[in-house]
């Protein structure tokens, strides 16, 4: 089995903190959970900004500027991914801002889907747009699938040679309108993905424990962190922070004998920026 990528979702757009006091939402917070989460074992980091004064999510460019720029001073070898999400814009031009920072991904989500009170707007026009700009800036695609149809999809564009290999996958269970937390749903996407491409699963809410428990017995990866779930329990009693969460993840691993992929592995396998020039690496 390959080593076990950890993919950290420290934010998200939506908890906040009268959610759970644990969510990181200033530019500070972020770099030092994800510091410390480097620091305890993780390979990739998927990121969201936040106004600091309201919580709400942004796509500015100056604020990712900012937590890029802490990150890479304290661990540059960690891969670092950007969210380019359409749950609060449909602007191509806003989504795709932050590429212009060269980090190492950026999420594609690869197509439109409904969450229980929300849509992600995710045209053809506005993937192939993102999916253009991040070649040009040298940022490999964070590509995400909730449902079979997305895989079929990241099939297309690489028959038209929009993507290109190395690949990494985020399977997402649990959404009300797409994949669930069952064997066979993340098998089969599994074994629709591209030949050769690496794959982590996450999972919404109480699917987050289950889908990552899956993973690492199947021999792949976890998107793991409050990005997904707040709570440590199914009861919901217990809010989670992201270091208990992680801390599970390797116990899990310890169990099952994974040994935790470390950042400059998956980075030099083609998923560092091929443009950013990069101290310490």
């Amino acid at each position: 089995m390959e080593d076990l990528i950890i993919n950290f979702t420290p934010t998200g757009m939506i908890p906040c903190k009268a959610d759970n006091p644990h969510v990181p939402v200033s530019v500070n917070e972020i770099v030092e959970e994800v510091h410390e989460a480097f620091e305890l074992g993780i390979t990739m980091v998927h990121l969201h900004a936040r106004e600091e004064e309201s919580e709400a999510p942004t796509y500015k460019k100056e604020v990712y500027g900012r937590i890029l720029e802490g990150l890479r001073r304290h661990c540059p070898e960690l891969v670092m991914g950007v969210s380019l999400s359409g749950r609060n814009t449909s602007s191509t031009e806003h989504r795709s801002e932050v590429l212009e920072l060269q980090p190492d991904l950026g999420s594609l989500t690869l197509s439109s889907l409904n969450f229980p009170r929300q849509a992600s707007i995710n045209a053809p026009e506005t993937i192939v747009g993102l999916v253009k700009k991040m070649n040009r800036f040298g940022v490999k695609p964070e590509l995400e699938v909730f449902d079979h149809g997305m895989v079929n999809y990241a099939k297309y564009l690489i028959r038209k040679s929009l993507l290109k290999a190395p690949f990494y996958f985020n399977i997402i269970l649990g959404n009300i309108a797409g994949l669930q937390l069952d064997f066979l749903h993340l098998g089969t996407a599994i074994r629709d993905l591209p030949q050769g491409s690496r794959w982590a699963a996450g999972g919404i809410g109480r699917a987050q424990l289950g889908a990552n428990s899956l993973a690492i017995a199947m021999g792949g990866g976890v998107r793991v962190g409050l990005e997904d779930n707040i709570y440590f329990d199914k009861a919901k009693k217990k809010p989670a922070s992201n270091k208990d969460l992680l801390l599970r993840i390797h116990e899990l691993a310890e169990i099952h004998e994974r040994k935790i992929m470390k950042a400059s592995e998956l980075g030099q396998a083609g998923f560092y920026n091929s443009q950013y020039k990069r101290n310490g690496c």
